[in-house]
């Protein structure tokens, strides 16, 4: 069974660069020892959180 979803990201814009220029960022120097922090984007704020595992969860 086919479920066709809405394209839910068409209002954002899609800023093309070249691999070559794509920043990267560790993320040891995002979260500067702590395991979670916030980030604001357009207004809304988002938690994210290294796991016990290692990974990386954003949540809203």
């Amino acid at each position: 069974m086919m479920v066709e979803k809405p394209d839910s990201f068409s209002h954002v814009s899609r800023q093309r660069e070249p691999a070559a220029e794509m920043r990267v960022l560790e993320s040891a120097d995002i979260f500067r020892g702590a395991t979670e922090i916030m980030i604001r984007h357009d207004g809304v704020v988002y938690r994210m959180k290294i796991t016990r595992q290692g990974k990386l969860i954003l949540n809203k």
